[in-house]
């Protein structure tokens, strides 16, 4: 099993620092699910399908992630608090190049 280290800042600003598998092919929306650093309900409401931003987050490393596809695009020009560095979490899969990501929640759409 070979984990990553990811720094994920959630909605009331408190930074959590965790591990990550690369290996069960996660996505940044179910890591975060995971280690329940958003209230249950409140992030992944479509499942991870790219249809609500409810995993909207920042990104404030400098990664280089896969261009956005035309289903996040779209549901980001719809949301709420939308960021130059906004991406949806369930299109971040987690890989081995993803080591040291910091991303923060986006609030909350309400």
């Amino acid at each position: 099993m070979s984990d990553i280290k990811i720094k994920i800042t959630d909605r009331q600003g408190v930074l959590h620092e965790v591990d990550a598998p690369t290996d069960m092919n996660m996505n940044l929306m179910e890591v975060v699910r995971s280690y329940e650093l958003a209230p249950e309900g409140t992030i992944g409401i479509c499942g991870g399908m790219a249809m609500c931003a409810s995993c909207q987050c920042y990104v404030n490393s400098g990664h280089d992630l896969p261009e956005k596809s035309d289903d996040e695009e779209a549901m980001l020009s719809e949301a709420f608090n939308v960021e130059d560095n906004s991406r949806l979490g369930c299109q971040i899969h987690i890989t081995p190049e993803l080591e040291g990501l910091e991303v923060e929640l986006a609030p909350e759409e309400i």
